[in-house]
């Protein structure tokens, strides 16, 4: 496996002025002795000046966030990633990889959770390369193996965990446990993309929901699951106050209640508290008990 290394470059500008004074010597000298009638040397001259302008290809520059690979005849000899302007033997090839911070959006993948419920996911996807080497060498297209690999390790994901937590008690949920699954997915997706020199920085999931054909059957599920919810906060309320008002009652002595009137006022009271509709009050005209 390649791991990335250093590259020796030599000061661009410095290389730039020696080969530029180089080429005007080489280049007078030639036409001189050709004037002077001395072929031989004029020759001479022109071939070092062809030479010299060869060695001007070994000049590039890397921007900032930029590496660039360096292959001659096919061996790998370094990386450079100090910005600047640089020359390195020209007889070299020179690749381009940027080290800026990418992101991208899978498409809307349709899976089964783990409870076997059609949905439909996506997730943003936050990357860097931070091995030039084993970014070109390891993989034939590292742009496209972020985006694969990352789409497998999102729909294996979704295949690991159920959609909702009511559907396994106890366990983590795609989307009630957002930071657990978001840190699981980074996790993954960072195995996968580990052999191809890149680190990923963030995984979250843009897009979660249940499959067109039984959206409108888990709507109604998860409306009667607050339905349910809702209730049995309201019954939990209500008998604490009920409990209240009989302590209260006892405590000031303003009413003495039998047993049957006890029940019959926890009834009453239980009616108005939990009830959908406002209460209709009825006048009670006659004495205590009649």
């Amino acid at each position: 496996m390649l791991r990335e290394r250093v590259a020796r470059t030599l000061p661009g500008g410095f290389v730039l002025i020696v080969l530029l004074i180089a080429l005007l010597l080489e280049l007078a000298f030639g036409i001189t002795s050709l004037r002077n009638g001395a072929p031989l040397p004029g020759v001479a001259a022109f071939v070092l000046f062809a030479f010299t302008a060869v060695l001007l290809a070994g000049l590039f520059v890397v921007n900032p966030n930029e590496a660039r690979v360096v292959q001659r005849f096919g061996n790998y000899i370094g990386s450079v990633r100090q910005a600047g302007f640089h020359w390195v033997n020209p007889l070299t090839t020179r690749r381009t990889v940027s080290l800026r911070i990418r992101n991208f959006e899978s498409a809307k993948l349709k899976v089964n959770d783990l409870v076997g419920n059609p949905i439909e996911i996506a997730a943003v996807v936050v990357w860097k390369v931070v091995d030039s080497a084993e970014a070109m060498f390891e993989v034939d297209d590292y742009k496209n193996f972020v985006q694969v690999q990352s789409e497998a390790a999102l729909r294996n994901l979704a295949t690991s965990y159920a959609y909702d937590a009511h559907d396994i008690e106890g366990q983590l949920a795609l989307r009630s446990h957002t930071t657990e699954i978001a840190d699981r997915l980074r996790h993954e997706i960072q195995e996968r993309l580990a052999k191809a020199g890149v680190e990923v920085l963030e995984a979250r999931i843009s897009h979660l929901a249940y499959a067109p054909e039984i959206a409108s059957a888990m709507l109604q599920r998860q409306q009667a699951g607050a339905i349910v919810a809702a209730r049995a906060r309201i019954v939990e309320g209500a008998v604490g106050m009920v409990e209240m008002a009989l302590a209260e009652l006892s405590k000031r002595g303003m009413v003495d209640l039998d047993p049957e009137r006890r029940a019959a006022m926890v009834t009453n009271l239980l009616v108005v508290l939990c009830g959908d509709r406002h209460p209709q009050p009825v006048v009670n005209a006659g004495t205590l008990y009649h």
